[in-house]
């Protein structure tokens, strides 16, 4: 089992940073990815960001590019989003994923994940 614990969300105006938060109680080797999901109120949910925890290899949504930053913290099992030059269609509940056996081609699809946390509230102001 995999709990996720997210923290970070905040209100801030157009153009500001934050930086989100995903605490893992326990990671394996192997194919282990956490991912980056958000969801605004009357949409579908969409993938932001993932990285492949063993390979340290990040993967974007094409609108995040170059604004975010996917990285994560062994020692501190914790995977951090750095969101800069945020724009109002950012504002989201913004929550991370886990899964221990994740193929690469799968990174970017939500019902692929097997772990979720409870989420936390982004809110960009113009």
């Amino acid at each position: 089992q995999v709990q996720l614990v997210e923290s970070g969300g905040a209100l801030v105006q157009a153009g500001g940073s934050l930086k989100l938060s995903c605490l893992v109680s326990r990671r394996t080797f192997g194919r282990f990815v956490v991912g980056w999901f958000r969801q605004a109120s009357g949409k579908e949910r969409e993938f932001v960001a993932a990285i492949k925890w063993s390979e340290n290899i990040p993967f974007y949504e094409d609108s995040v590019k170059g604004r975010f930053t996917i990285a994560r913290d062994n020692a501190k099992n914790t995977v951090f989003l750095q969101m800069n030059s945020l724009k109002p269609e950012d504002t989201a509940v913004y929550c991370c994923a886990a899964d221990r056996t994740l193929i690469q081609s799968s990174i970017r699809r939500s019902d692929q994940y097997d772990y979720w946390g409870q989420g936390t509230q982004v809110t960009v102001s113009s």
